[in-house]
């Protein structure tokens, strides 16, 4: 892909984002902590042209990683994941994918993690949707942590800086962003 068209397909996505998905209220976000804004990533992940554009950005992101796998924590990565899966095998470089459920299932298999299996000796890579401190993304780690999977990186849509970035990277994990919050925050 060329970089004028990644460039074309960023801005694109961050048009919708910031009017679809940015909302500037008070609200308290899942890690407990109050914000003025609001970044709600699903008015855009369960958008055919939004959730595409994440697709091919997040797959422009790992092109040269010889990824095996891409998932991330439910709910959020849900969509991101199909539609990656998707365009990957599209383009002719499948990549399998993956779902982290919040714990195991108490039925079946009993597993947390859906999808291909996947072990150690792959490449993966985590996705989630928007990233604040990081709490979704660290108990994902916890359960590859259990499997003896150490992921190549996490990729957001946007991080809001506070703290993800440098809880990942505690945990020896980067995290990289589609967009920087002060991209969307002005």
């Amino acid at each position: 892909m060329s970089s004028d068209t990644i460039s074309t397909d960023r801005s694109r996505l961050l048009e919708i984002l910031i009017k679809e998905a940015y909302f500037k209220e008070k609200i308290i976000l899942s890690s407990g902590k109050e914000s003025d804004y609001y970044i709600d990533a699903r008015r855009v992940t369960l958008s055919a042209e939004g959730v595409y554009l994440i697709a091919k950005l997040i797959l422009d992101h790992v092109k040269d990683d010889n990824v095996d796998a891409i998932g991330g924590p439910t709910l959020g990565a849900d969509p991101m994941v199909g539609a990656v899966g998707s365009l990957s095998f599209q383009n002719q470089r499948p990549v399998q994918t993956f779902i982290i459920r919040k714990a195991p299932k108490a039925h079946g298999k009993q597993q947390q993690i859906e999808g291909p299996s996947i072990s150690s000796d792959q490449r993966i890579v985590i996705i989630d949707d928007v990233a604040t401190t990081g709490k979704a993304f660290l108990e994902s780690l916890d359960v590859l942590d259990k499997m003896g999977i150490k992921p190549l990186k996490a990729i957001c849509i946007v991080d809001r800086n506070e703290g993800a970035k440098e809880a990942l990277a505690a945990r020896g994990c980067e995290l990289v962003s589609l967009f920087d919050i002060s991209e969307i925050h002005k």
